[in-house]
């Protein structure tokens, strides 16, 4: 069982993590024809769109993939719940599942920034996949970057951005409590 417990998990996680991806590159308006982004919005579309026509986004924010994000954490908890001890409760589900939507989103936020860093080192000239983490990511670096200007050509601003993160993630918790 425990098995099952991971492949279900694994599958939910991903969808929502890619669907979590689809709404910051909204957010930061990041660019809609790089093959990074056109992969992203062609693997949600089939769950955002028709949501697009009852929900509209607002000033910048598409709702219809938060919404989209929420319903498959309350679903990946739904049936995790179902599949463990055949007992459902919709209002945990219903509170796991935005517990687990704000941990992927800061599991996707963590994992984007260190691939920028990685990127940065290894990339040679223009590379799309670089360029979108770029513009994901600079909004959260550069206010950094104003306090902390890069010592000698090393950026301590994805340093400084992932242990606030790391911070930000343990009160959450600890709040939650």
């Amino acid at each position: 069982m425990n098995a099952m417990h991971f492949l279900v998990g694994i599958i939910f996680d991903l969808f929502l993590m890619v669907v979590l991806l689809r709404f910051w590159l909204q957010l930061v308006k990041a660019d809609f024809y790089n093959p990074l982004s056109q992969a992203v919005i062609k693997a949600t579309s089939f769950a955002v769109n028709p949501l697009r026509k009852l929900i509209p986004g607002l000033g910048g924010l598409d709702l219809a993939s938060l919404v989209v994000a929420l319903l498959v954490g309350f679903a990946k908890v739904s049936v995790l719940m179902l599949m463990l001890g055949g007992y459902w409760d919709p209002m945990g589900a219903a509170i796991d599942g935005a517990l687990t939507v704000a941990k992927e989103a800061f599991s996707l936020v963590f994992w984007v920034l260190i691939i920028r860093a990685i990127l940065s080192w290894v990339a040679q000239g223009y590379n799309p996949i670089a360029a979108v983490f770029d513009q994901l990511t600079e909004p959260m670096l550069r206010p950094v970057r104003k306090i902390i200007p890069p010592l000698g050509g090393l950026d301590l601003s994805i340093l400084v951005v992932l242990i606030g993160m790391q911070f930000l993630q343990i009160l959450m918790m600890d709040l939650l409590r």
